[in-house]
Formats: structure tokens, C-alpha cells, sequence
């Protein structure tokens, strides 16, 4: 193995340029030649491909994003996208590529590999949505900075002794808002795996925790159930209580990566480069009780994801 490819995909998270430059250090040392592909799948499909040495990703570990830039291609869903792909790996004689990305990144890696091309994902997204991990890169910063906006939106709705729904990143997942419910310890929360929640039952708590002598109130919303705007004015207009909806959006993608964020990407994109010096590929990196681990790609995509109810039943215990 002499030449790999990287490249980031989906949608981006804090701690991806962590990866790439340990990536790009360890291949190295162990003289791999790297080359980063830009765009994602979308780069790969058009050849927007060059060498990455040392000074390339100097200081990159600071920002958040993708040096590498990401996007998502419809045409890596097709046969002849996939074909076309592994093709243009092998115009550039690519005999490993290292995918970083959520479950639809390393999908597009697995379908390459049973083309041929031998792969390598790590876990990226900021959802911790991936079941054969503990870990994935970006969800401390995105809890972080959802915490610190929603810190800053209780000052101001406890000045006017409002209630403020807080909608928080997560489209399938409702991971981001059960943290930050936990750590701001909010009157109730709406997330998509939880369906059985309505707007009289929200109305009702806000009134119950006001009757005992709260004066403001947080409500965090996933953004997969989405409607924080229409649920203020439902509040609103039958408690007489002014309410107000925040809706944090992508500002939880980017930032300042965390400690954590860039500690385990360096681990991980090191560890990738280990796996491809031992001939050993097509696995997915994991954390697995605390430490560094690979997985075969294809069990790991078949992992179901499971629901924490427990610590769910704990948001609602802690919000009376």
C-alpha cells in the first residue's frame, strides 16, 4: 500500500480537521502518500483531488468544518455513480481510501468496497447516531455550544418570566436535545423518538412548575419534530405566558472543536492509519468501552441504533 485517499462527507462536524491531519501525519510516517479529495463523493466523481503533505495541515485542528470541504452527492446513490467513483480512484492510484462521515458516508465506503477499493470509515456527526460506536466526532462541541445558547436564552427569558422553546439539531436523532436537557435542566422535551407527547401535556407542565413557583421556562425541541414556532403561539395564546421560539440551527455544526472533540479524532484518524499498515481494511473505527476498536463496515451499518430510554425517563423526572 503505498497511496490513500481522504476525504470528508455529509454533513460536517467539529473535530474533522482533527482527523484529517493525524490522518495526514501518521500516513506519513510510515511513508503513505495522502491524497485529499475535496467535496466529499462529489470530489472523488470529478477529480478534485491533491497531494496533502505536513504543512498542509498545519494549525487546521483550531477551526471547525472540513479543510477538505463536504457535500453530498445523489449520484454516489446510483450504479453507475459507484462505478464511476471507484474508476476515478483508480485513475489516481488509490489503494486505500479513508472516509470521514456519518452512517451515509461510510454507506457510500461500503459500496466502493464491494467494487474493490479497500476502505476505512470513522465516525463523524454531530447526532451520535452511529450504534457501533460510543463516540462520534462532533457531538461535545454541538451539546456545547447548544448548552451555552440555551444558558444565555434562560438569562433573558427569566428577566421577562417568559417561556422559551429552545430547537436544537437532530433530525432522526434526539441525542443533542436529551443532553442539553440534562445539562440545563429544562421543563420538558420534544424529540423524534418519543411520540406520544403533545402540546397539552408541554402546557400542562409549564403551568404545573409555575404554580410552584417558577418564573421561566425552557422547552427543547429536536429538530426532527420541528414546529417550535406554532407550539410558542399555542403556549402562548392559552396561558396568557409571552413565549418565544429559538431555533439554534446550524450554529451547532461549526465552532471551536472541543478537547474531546479533537482527542478522539486524532485517536481515531491515527488508529486508521495503524489498521491500513497491518493489510487490514474495510472496518469501521469504533470507540468500544472506552478505547479505540475496529469493526467490519458491514456490521457495523446493520447495527440498529437504540433509544436511551433511561436517561429520557430522567429529563421528565428531573423537569418537575
Amino acid at each position: 500500500m503505498k497511496k490513500i485517499g481522504i476525504l470528508t462527507s455529509g454533513g460536517d462536524a467539529p473535530g474533522m480537521n482533527s482527523v484529517i491531519r493525524a490522518v495526514v501525519r501518521s500516513a506519513l510516517k510510515v511513508n503513505f502518500q495522502v491524497l485529499g479529495i475535496k467535496r466529499g463523493y462529489e470530489g472523488l466523481l470529478s477529480g478534485d483531488i491533491s497531494e496533502l503533505k505536513s504543512t498542509d495541515v498545519l494549525g487546521i485542528s483550531d477551526h471547525g468544518g472540513t479543510m477538505l470541504r463536504s457535500a453530498r452527492s445523489e449520484e454516489m446513490r446510483t450504479p453507475d455513480g459507484l462505478k464511476r467513483a471507484y474508476e476515478m480512484s483508480k485513475i489516481f492510484g488509490i489503494d486505500a481510501l479513508i472516509v470521514i462521515g456519518g452512517d451515509g458516508s461510510i454507506t457510500g465506503a461500503k459500496a466502493l468496497s464491494e467494487l474493490g477499493l479497500k476502505v476505512i470509515g470513522i465516525p463523524a456527526t454531530i447526532d451520535l447516531d452511529l450504534e457501533c460506536s460510543e463516540y462520534t466526532i462532533g457531538f461535545d462541541t454541538a451539546v456545547n455550544t447548544g448548552v451555552e445558547a440555551i444558558m444565555k436564552i434562560s438569562d433573558t427569558t427569566s428577566s421577562h418570566e417568559r417561556v422559551s422553546i429552545v430547537e436544537v439539531m437532530g433530525r432522526n436523532c434526539g441525542n443533542i436535545a436529551l443532553w442539553c436537557a440534562i445539562a440545563c435542566g429544562v421543563d420538558d422535551i420534544l424529540i423524534p423518538e418519543v411520540t406520544d407527547v403533545g402540546e397539552n401535556e408541554i402546557i400542562h407542565q409549564i403551568l404545573q412548575n409555575r404554580a410552584k413557583g417558577k418564573k421561566q421556562n425552557i422547552i427543547i425541541v429536536a429538530e426532527g419534530i420541528g414546529g417550535s414556532q406554532e407550539l410558542a403561539e399555542k403556549i402562548q395564546i392559552t396561558t396568557g405566558i409571552v413565549s418565544r421560539a429559538t431555533i439554534l440551527g446550524h450554529i451547532q455544526r461549526g465552532g471551536f472543536p472541543s478537547a474531546l472533540d479533537r482527542f478522539h479524532g486524532a485517536n481515531m484518524g491515527s488508529f486508521a492509519i495503524s489498521l491500513l499498515t497491518e493489510n487490514n481494511y474495510n472496518k469501521v473505527v469504533v470507540v468500544k468501552n472506552g478505547k479505540y476498536d475496529h469493526i467490519d463496515i458491514t456490521e457495523a451499518l446493520n447495527q440498529k441504533r437504540c433509544f436511551d430510554v433511561e436517561l429520557y425517563k430522567r429529563v421528565r423526572q428531573l423537569s418537575i
